[in-house]
């Protein structure tokens, strides 16, 4: 299943790399959430090749109507994870493809077709970065580590949110090395997957952001919870934290200030 899946993700990453170099018309479903003509070009792709192949599945993806469909045996798709940087013309946009069995990981894929980069995992099997293994960082040293974090598109209505993520910025940037932020969650999982990144958390994100990243980073020896410390569950957790595993504990106080 894994090879057909990474076969039809890099035919769909010619669409979004077509669209990376043209001119797009912008839409926004809110405030700061946009979506191109490219976002559901890729899904529409991606849904019909799936749902061709793959029988057992049904597709959860982020452009669709996603009302009547149970997580269960479930292929969860973000067409383009990253459309702002999309849109810019920022390099760190991809393709995100998370496939669940009885609602626990199975597969993993992350394609940035821009950077030439392809993220894979099967659970038990390891992570993979261009069929090169891939591990998190050893580091475990919380002042030494660089995190990276997102911020909600609900910071331009919800005051709540905003100043949340102000306070964490603020009480975490002393104690580390630095924070990145780059505009894609699933980008930012395969990081710290890869060892670039000691940990990484954000609020607000949708299942399809993370679905496929968070499968990475376990096959690559990494953790993810919530703000407590408790195992995140897709379609429910408000936070999601992230790190190599040596440096979780001290990220979670952190956050927790």
């Amino acid at each position: 299943m894994k090879e057909k899946l990474i076969e039809i993700v890099k035919e769909a990453g010619e669409i979004l790399k077509d669209g990376y170099f043209s001119k797009k018309d912008v839409t926004f479903k809110a405030t700061k959430d946009m979506v191109t003509k490219y976002d559901v070009a890729v899904e529409n792709f991606l849904k019909k090749r799936f749902l061709e192949e793959f029988r057992d599945f049904n597709v959860i993806a982020e452009e669709s109507d996603n009302t009547d469909l149970e997580f269960n045996n479930s292929i969860i798709v973000d067409p383009i994870d990253g459309t702002t940087n999309f849109v810019n013309k920022v390099p760190h946009t991809c393709i995100s493809v998370g496939v669940y069995k009885d609602k626990k990981p199975f597969i993993g894929i992350v394609y940035n077709p821009i950077l030439d980069e392809l993220y894979t995992a099967v659970v038990g099997e390891g992570a993979y970065l261009n069929d090169e293994k891939i591990q998190v960082s050893d580091e475990n040293d919380f002042q030494k580590s660089l995190l990276s974090t997102g911020f909600p598109y609900s910071n331009a209505t919800n005051q709540d949110d905003l100043n949340d993520v102000i306070k964490k910025m603020k009480d975490i940037l002393p104690r580390c090395q630095d924070i990145r932020r780059l505009g894609s969650a699933a980008i930012d999982l395969c990081f710290v997957a890869r060892g670039t990144y000691e940990g990484y958390y954000e609020m607000n994100l949708k299942a399809w952001d993370v679905s496929a990243g968070l499968i990475i980073l376990q096959e690559a020896g990494g953790v993810v919870t919530t703000l407590d410390g408790s195992d995140y569950t897709l379609f429910e957790d408000k936070y999601i934290v992230a790190s190599n595993n040596h440096i979780h504990d001290e990220l979670i106080s952190s956050l927790n200030l």
